[in-house]
């Protein structure tokens, strides 16, 4: 298998702090969640050009940030930066990677995460021959993200197919867990299709299916315990994972032999991913991978997913309740239906309250929504428009939240005379 061409940059910059208490969590919202939020500017230290946000929570209450950079005539980048508990930001963005195949796609895009260790780890897409080919890479950096570890391919098939679509979990205090959307045996599918407001289709015709594998890795980027999830997925919706109490909840987009694509979500006990569990049957029946995944938060035994369909013949964006970690799911609450309705989902969860956010575009442009509900999803406390977008169509991506105490912080994607820009709002008291 060839080396991934990247050039590995350690910048010498302000180490992040670490906190020394590896079970430490985010203070607890306070105040009633009835009471109405207000929406304001978060500004984001990225420049021009950045795009394909991710924004995750670390064990010590700090925010990490990542996204791509990329401008005309240079090389792509992928660079972060932590917020610590002050809500300041620790440093001037890092750049983690950079390199010609370094993929920037809207919808196939890198992850970062903290274990309890204080390693972070990130994943990112590695272009492999032509068109949507690539590698899931895995990194790690033990110093704050001065220095990261020369990246493995998490994929160590040597084929040139589609991969990625991943997701990260803390797999112990210093290991990380790694789904991934797998189409080795599926490498004669089509090119995705011109997208539109809901990100296009994608024809895969090939020889096999895309599979769902999940992988672990130690603090040497070593690999253990790969197995397939599930043989057969939708080939390009996002992945995404949870922690509760009886372990780590994955959610995707299945795909039956009828090409009915619902939503399922597995579980793994330590030892073994539990069977597909149907989150809602939707009945979604569609010949092509609508590029729009699920996203699932947890606290405890609750977890809340959200997701976006046409099943019953009309665009809408649903949400389902577990009260046992995943092993059964509520009927879903509708959150939005319509033609406007572009899904593009994403979901935190507190003790009181989950935040629900989506993409909606009409004739007047693009909006980015966000429901707060009561986490049995029964009540809506309040429904915000977190802001317009002057870009249109797949380009905008996908939008992050992440909670800090009684706040949401959202990031986003926004294109002004085509150039993407990252942009972030706090939504608080």
């Amino acid at each position: 298998m060839r080396k991934l061409a990247l050039l590995l940059l350690p910048l010498a910059l302000a180490a992040c702090h670490r906190g020394d208490d590896s079970n430490a969590t985010a203070a607890p919202a306070q105040g009633d969640p009835a009471k109405p939020l207000a929406v304001a500017e978060w500004p984001l230290p990225a420049a021009a050009g950045s795009a394909q946000p991710d924004l995750a929570a670390t064990p010590d209450g700090r925010l990490l940030l990542g996204w791509i950079s990329r401008s005309e005539g240079r090389r792509n980048a992928l660079q972060f930066v932590a917020m610590a508990e002050d809500g300041h930001w620790q440093s001037a963005p890092r750049t983690i990677v950079v390199g010609n195949t370094l993929m920037a796609n809207w919808a196939n895009t890198p992850h970062i995460a903290q274990t309890a260790d204080g390693a972070l780890w990130v994943q990112f897409m590695q272009q492999r021959g032509t068109g949507y080919a690539g590698d899931v890479a895995l990194s790690r950096s033990t110093d704050g993200g001065f220095n990261w570890a020369s990246p493995i391919a998490v994929n160590d098939d040597g084929v040139e197919a589609e991969h990625g679509f991943a997701a990260l979990w803390p797999a112990s205090r210093d290991r990380i867990g790694v789904a991934w959307l797998d189409g080795r045996d599926n490498v004669e599918g089509a090119e995705h299709a011109a997208g539109d407001a809901k990100g296009g289709m994608h024809a895969m015709p090939g020889k096999g299916s895309t599979a769902l594998r999940a992988a672990t890795f130690d603090m040497d980027l070593q690999r253990s315990g790969e197995t397939v999830v599930d043989a057969r997925t939708c080939d390009c919706c996002q992945t995404a994972i949870a922690g509760t109490t009886l372990g780590p909840l994955l959610v995707y987009r299945d795909r039956s032999e009828r090409e009915v694509r619902d939503i399922v979500a597995v579980r793994y006990d330590g030892k073994a991913w539990s069977k597909p569990v149907l989150v809602h049957a939707d009945g979604w029946t569609i010949e092509g991978c609508p590029v729009n995944g699920p996203a699932v938060a947890a606290v405890g035994d609750d977890a809340v997913v959200a997701w976006y369909t046409e099943g019953g013949g009309q665009p809408s964006v649903r949400a389902a309740r577990s009260g046992d970690a995943g092993d059964s799911f509520g009927a879903p609450v509708q959150l939005d239906a319509g033609d406007a309705v572009a899904g593009r989902v994403a979901v935190a969860l507190d003790a009181r309250q989950a935040w629900i956010l989506w993409i909606r575009e009409d004739a007047t442009g693009q909006s980015l929504w966000l429901s707060r509900r009561t986490p049995d999803l029964a009540r809506e406390y309040q429904r915000l428009e977190v802001a317009k977008l002057q870009g249109r169509g797949r380009a905008t991506g996908f939008p992050k939240i992440a909670l800090r105490g009684a706040a949401a912080y959202v990031a986003w994607t926004d294109v002004a005379d085509g150039v993407p820009h990252l942009r972030g709002a706090v939504i608080g008291p």
